[in-house]
């Protein structure tokens, strides 16, 4: 059997090099990489690109509480350089990282659609239904847990999840490397980004590093909520102020978990979230924690640009914004499967908001979308490969 997939994936590395050679035939054109800081960054003496935003004048909390509308970002993951930056760019948008060239980061993670999918289940290599939605990639640079089940504490510990799980993108280290080192122009370009390398070869931690160094460069903090914490006091409408007045009170409690300004205090919290009709129950930070009170945990996502998010909830469960706030008013376990025990998040109770008070929830959380950095996708990558995003 070991045999048997041992071939399968040597005849599909063989068959996607035959694909981008075949397509870098009609391939002239060259590719340079950007030498300025994406938006929202400046380019240092030593060529990092270091972020600048107004939070960074504000003082950080230190875990006391949810605190003001001037209060700092957590620590924030940059110091890369702009090459690493738009290589990691080219990287995220080529299929070429998967199995079989049909697969990119960006299939799961589309930047129209706040860098996730649209889907309540992701799908991976070979139409493969996954068991949970992709999570949006807006300002992965200030979190410190990633995956849903929070198992990954960087992200390069992420990235090796999609790209090597037999289901998502289907890769292994020695086929991505070897698919990687064929492609001339990706040689060229790694030598840019990575000026102080040894050797001619591409190595694995400096794709990791290219990646992360695109990733954190998606930064998310310009909405008419941010204008309106800044000082700004007609960024938001009367409704959308009332909508904040009740996420920040103490009866709907959204910013104990939800806090501002990253908007999630990035803990693993019990909700009692059901589960898709005819799916099994989905055990959550149990089984990478090995402890059963996280049982049916999962990661407090961040509510940026959560209007481009749809559906939500790990599985996607609720279909727009006020069936997912309604779930929150309709009591504390209510959801919960007959048979489950769970330890419910201490915060999840019954606060009995009224419809308009949730619509006005509703109204707040648009405020919190801002695209204004969004990236650009690549007119072409260097494996000559059609770009893949979600549908």
């Amino acid at each position: 059997m070991k045999g048997f997939f041992t071939s399968a994936i040597l005849l599909a590395a063989i068959l996607l090099f035959i694909r981008f050679n075949n397509a870098l035939r009609d391939h002239g054109a060259i590719i340079k990489l950007c030498d300025t800081c994406p938006p929202g960054f400046e380019l240092t003496s030593d060529n990092q690109c270091e972020p600048r935003n107004l939070y960074m004048m504000y003082s950080s909390l230190n875990d006391k509480g949810v605190g003001g509308l001037k209060t700092a970002l957590p620590e924030v993951r940059a110091g890369f350089s702009p090459q690493q930056i738009d290589l990691g760019r080219y990287l995220f948008f080529d299929p070429v990282l998967s199995r079989d060239g049909t697969i990119s980061c960006a299939s799961c993670h589309n930047p129209d659609k706040g860098f996730s999918d649209g889907l309540s289940q992701s799908v991976g290599i070979d139409n493969y239904v996954l068991p949970r939605s992709a999570p949006s990639l807006w300002n992965v640079a200030y979190m410190q847990r990633f995956f849903w089940d929070g198992r990954a504490t960087t992200l390069e510990e992420q990235m090796k999840g999609p790209l090597y799980d037999a289901h998502e993108m289907g890769n292994n280290p020695d086929s991505l490397l070897a698919t990687l080192n064929r492609i001339d122009e990706y040689k060229k370009l790694f030598s840019i980004a990575f000026p102080e390398r040894r050797g001619n070869n591409i190595s694995l931690p400096e794709i990791y590093t290219a990646i992360a160094a695109f990733e954190s460069s998606l930064i998310s903090l310009n909405s008419r909520y941010d204008q309106y914490a800044h000082g700004y006091s007609d960024a938001l409408t009367q409704k959308e102020k009332e909508g904040l007045n009740v996420f920040r009170s103490f009866v709907a409690r959204c910013a104990e978990c939800h806090t501002p300004p990253l908007f999630t205090n990035q803990q693993i919290a019990v909700l009692g979230t059901p589960d898709p009709e005819g799916m099994p129950f989905d055990p959550g930070a149990q089984i990478p924690m090995n402890d059963s009170t996280f049982r049916g945990g999962f990661k407090v996502p961040s509510l940026r640009n959560i209007e481009k998010t749809a559906p939500y909830m790990h599985s996607g469960r609720f279909k727009d914004l006020r069936e997912t706030v309604q779930f929150y008013t309709d009591g504390r376990g209510h959801a919960v499967p007959e048979n489950e025990q769970l330890i419910l998040h201490w915060h999840i109770w019954e606060p009995n908001l009224a419809d308009h008070e949730l619509d006005r929830l509703v109204d707040f959380l648009k405020t919190l979308t801002d695209e204004t950095f969004k990236p650009k996708v690549p007119d072409q990558i260097p494996s000559a490969l059609e770009s893949k995003l979600a549908n």
